[in-house]
């Protein structure tokens, strides 16, 4: 009988974002399903306080890198200790906080390169590093946490449409490159998720229109047909789900988890 718990025995993932969030939640769950799991994120101590809450759901060595996404220089020193330490990292899960919300036409052009280095050239410098080893090891899976917003741009965040879209993009390309070495790139698009990031977005709209924060955040709730937003553990379910085996012939697609908010199939 398959069991999601063990699923994943035997296989390493490295997880961005990792010390809040969606990114927190999907390391956890990867833990119990048997992941040994390599946590990515700028606050150093932020990363040790979550191995040692993975270290006591497995014994797994798990293990984190100090990496500053605003640089894809740095990005690529520090990928290329982890995989020298851990290779062959089997399951790579990109999720980078997205741009500051705005108008596209008021964004000025350095607002659009530095969110380009972040979301889209830190993730192909992390993709080129492992997957020499997925190839090898004949399992591969790439999983971009980006947003619904690749299927419906969102209101006031123009550069986090434009970024989000080419990121979606660049992995269905993968996808189409990479298949063929049971290597798959697939993107989760969460919708309003109860995050730091939501919270921001809240207080903004908070201070331009009048209405509290909490109000604001039952109108985005209301919005969804599920009349709430999601937990960051209900899009990591979606996350793991790709990473394992049962979702070995799903390739190149964008799976919402937006409680079917977007407005289109």
């Amino acid at each position: 009988m398959f069991k999601m718990e063990e699923s994943l025995k035997g296989k390493t993932a490295l997880v961005s974002g990792s010390t809040q969030g969606i990114g927190k939640a999907t390391v956890l769950t990867l833990a119990q399903m048997g992941a040994k799991v390599i946590c990515l994120a700028r606050n150093e101590e932020k990363l040790k306080e979550v191995c040692r809450e993975l270290n006591e759901i497995s014994n797994e060595d798990h293990g984190y890198g100090v990496a500053d996404f605003s640089s894809v220089e740095n990005v690529k020193k520090v990928v290329k200790g982890l995989v020298e330490a851990h290779n062959p990292i089997h399951i790579l899960v990109n999720n980078t906080g997205g741009p500051p919300g705005g108008l596209a036409i008021n964004a000025n052009l350095a607002e659009f390169t530095s969110a380009f280095e972040m979301h889209l050239l830190c993730n192909q410098a992390l993709v080129q590093a492992l997957e020499p080893g997925m190839r090898s090891a004949g399992y591969g899976r790439v999983i971009n946490v980006i947003s619904t917003s690749v299927k419906q741009p969102l209101a006031n965040l123009g550069v986090s449409n434009t970024i989000r879209g080419a990121v979606a993009n660049w992995a269905k390309t993968l996808a189409n490159e990479l298949g063929q070495y049971n290597i798959t790139v697939n993107n989760v698009l969460p919708g309003a998720t109860a995050t730091g990031r939501l919270d921001s977005i809240a207080q903004k709209k908070a201070e331009s229109t009048g209405q509290s924060v909490s109000e604001v955040l039952t109108q985005m709730g209301n919005a969804v047909p599920m009349k709430r937003v999601a937990n960051p553990q209900e899009v990591a379910n979606g996350i793991c789900f790709l990473a394992s085996p049962l979702a070995s012939y799903i390739n190149g697609i964008n799976l919402p988890v937006d409680g079917g908010r977007t407005g289109c199939l």
